[in-house]
């Protein structure tokens, strides 16, 4: 039996990604237009995307994730099509919504690829929406709700915590020195000044914010997972990856290599990297984790496994097809930690934009 709902299309709303060589440098130049990032480190990043082919992966991933979106959708008799548009590359969200009015759907919940709240990772996606509505002349014809993040969702951390578990039993396998593993939660950094204003104003007193302190409640959460399931969790830690901008903006610390080498000179005989802030392993975590820091831990003797990202797990999906009817039913979805269920709508001046005020939309004080 199909289940009518207040919505008629849903979108996922992405990063984006080129999907080929000739790609690689003009969706850069999007992603980092106006933050005065040097050429010469987009140039290092274009050859990170070439090395591996040219196109990221993250356009493969999207789509599978819309199809198993959609199969579970379907097991529930929620019948409402998934679009996909993205921020940096096509599909553009301004294509896409296009594409959902010109098919006679009007009631919009946008979905991110991002579980945590930072400006990047909620607000902007927020501002892309509303933009998008302004450049295809839709806003006042189309509305667009966002689900809230998902930081502490059981289906995003479930994965993580088997990944911990897998990675100990393979270094057991090979016979490595586990007496001082240590675990390296890693998620993307963002400035300081971005992570200070993440989450409602004045919630969070940190340099982190909201971004910070959801991260540490999920990594404590995957803890508490590992040992439910008779493991020993080792000593943990989070770090950062994929800095960018301008050197001398501060950005959050410590970045995972530097971590790594600590550990190493404080006696940790092995490191099982976890990729906490990331749902698919795109771009970013290939080349900043499989290989550089890999490499890290070979020039330092350090063995090194590394978890694997939720991607299309059942339980992830499950637990994304959950928030989607948390939003059509009004019931609060399962949320685990302290934090949660975040806010939704999203308080007046969440997560900030310091460079400039923009339209946007799901949030209390939106404009539409």
């Amino acid at each position: 039996m199909t289940r009518a709902t207040k919505y008629d299309a849903i979108l996922l709303a992405s990063f984006g990604g080129p999907r080929g060589p000739e790609d690689v440098m003009p969706f850069l130049e999007n992603v980092t237009r106006g933050r005065g990032v040097p050429r010469k480190r987009l140039e290092e990043v274009a050859q990170h995307y070439l090395e591996l082919g040219g196109e990221s992966p993250i356009n493969e991933q999207n789509r599978e994730l819309i199809a198993a979106l959609e199969a579970e959708l379907r097991e529930r008799g929620i019948d409402v099509p998934i679009s996909w548009g993205n921020r940096n590359w096509a599909p553009f969200m301004s294509e896409a919504l296009q594409q959902v009015h010109d098919d006679g759907r009007s009631m919009v919940l946008g979905l991110a690829t991002s579980a945590y709240s930072s400006y990047s990772g909620c607000r902007q996606y927020r501002e892309d929406f509303a933009a998008a509505l302004i450049d295809t002349e839709l806003a006042g014809k189309m509305s667009i709700d966002k689900v809230r993040v998902y930081f502490d969702s059981p289906g995003f951390l479930a994965p993580f915590a088997d990944g911990i578990i897998e990675a100990l039993n393979a270094f057991r396998a090979a016979d490595a020195d586990i007496s001082n593993v240590h675990v390296f939660f890693t998620t993307h950094s963002i400035p300081k000044a971005m992570g200070e204003t993440s989450g409602p104003p004045g919630m969070f007193q940190t340099t982190g914010g909201a971004y910070e302190a959801q991260h540490l409640a999920a990594a404590r959460l995957v803890a508490q997972m590992v040992g439910a399931q008779g493991t020993h969790m080792p000593e943990w830690e989070l770090t950062y990856q994929s800095r960018s901008g301008p050197p001398q903006v501060p950005w959050l610390e410590p970045d995972i290599n530097d971590a790594l080498r600590s550990a190493k000179e404080q006696g940790v005989t092995a490191a099982i990297i976890v990729p906490l802030g990331f749902i698919s392993d795109h771009v970013e975590v290939i080349w900043d984790l499989d290989m550089e820091a890999a490499e890290t831990c070979k020039e330092i003797e350090l063995p090194m496994q590394r978890v694997r990202t939720p991607g299309t797990d059942p339980r992830f999906v499950s637990s994304l097809v959950d928030l989607i009817v948390e939003r059509i039913d009004g019931i609060p979805a399962e949320a685990l930690s302290e934090l949660g269920p975040w806010r939704v709508p999203c308080s007046p001046g969440c997560c900030k934009n310091l460079r400039a005020e923009k339209p946007h939309v799901a949030g209390e004080d939106s404009a539409f």
